[in-house]
């Protein structure tokens, strides 16, 4: 009965309809072809978003000629009925929503994201290892500029299994922290004092926020982490660049070694 029902959603394929078949596959797989060849050729003599846009069309014609194929061709091996309709469409929608399972999820983590607030436009965070400013949230990704200018565009999907760090959570405040590593003969509060002093001069301080050296002995010498606030996250950069070399060069004026740290002692800096 199953056999008789699958034997039964299919027409009788005549040697017409197998040529009027492989004509339409053909002139599909040429105009595919041809547009992979000509698009970039035509992009290469524009600029700007002329050019952007043309190549933009490489794969949307591609997606255009496959769906009208499909419309061409289905109705030539398929019997078109209410009751075939309805099984073929239940069919596709079960894999289309088997295959889209990780977009649905996305959309709905969107949602979350909405009610949670884990990032905002203008945040500054980190998943999965890529740090960077939201500059957009879509509902299935969030967009992220790196510090490289490197746009980047993660799935809302993260939110389920990775964690979300933020940095300033919606807020004007972003601690930047720099490090420093010197040989352990020196007079700490001495540097301590120094470290504070270079970042209270800096032009890119926010002066209402504390500023914080911690200090931790390392067995090849002693470890500096100088914590201050920038005036706006978008100076952290700056900020973190002014404190090193002001910070180097206030460090040799009083004598202070720094460190050789073997790869094996080497500390990743935080942003």
């Amino acid at each position: 009965m199953e056999t008789e029902k699958i034997i039964g959603l299919f027409k009788t394929v005549t040697s017409d309809a197998v040529i009027e078949i492989a004509l339409v596959i053909a002139f599909s797989v040429a105009i595919i072809w041809l547009s992979q060849r000509v698009l970039p050729w035509l992009a290469e003599h524009l600029h700007g978003t002329q050019r952007l846009f043309v190549l933009a069309l490489i794969p949307t014609t591609r997606v255009i000629v496959f769906i009208l194929a499909t419309i061409w061709i289905v109705p030539m091996v398929i019997e078109t009925t209410v009751q075939n309709m309805i099984a073929i469409l239940g069919a596709a929608g079960l894999a289309i929503g088997f295959a889209m399972k990780d977009y649905v999820s996305s959309l709905i983590a969107g949602i979350v994201a909405v009610y949670e607030l884990p990032y905002r436009p203008g945040d500054w965070i980190e998943v999965d290892g890529t740090y960077g400013e939201v500059k957009h949230i879509g509902m299935r990704a969030v967009e992220m500029v790196t510090p490289d200018d490197t746009v980047v565009f993660v799935p809302h999907l993260k939110l389920w299994s990775h964690l979300i760090h933020n940095a300033n959570n919606g807020g004007p405040s972003l601690m930047v922290v720099t490090d420093f590593y010197l040989s352990a003969d020196h007079d700490a509060h001495k540097v301590k004092q120094l470290l504070e002093d270079v970042a209270l001069t800096s032009p890119y301080v926010q002066l209402k926020q504390p500023i914080v050296v911690i200090i931790k002995e390392e067995p090849w010498g002693t470890h500096y982490r100088l914590k201050a606030y920038p005036i706006d996250p978008r100076q952290q950069f700056q900020f973190m660049t002014d404190l090193t070399a002001r910070g180097k060069v206030c460090l040799r004026a009083i004598d202070v070694k720094f460190a050789n740290l073997s790869p094996e002692h080497a500390v990743p800096v935080t942003p």
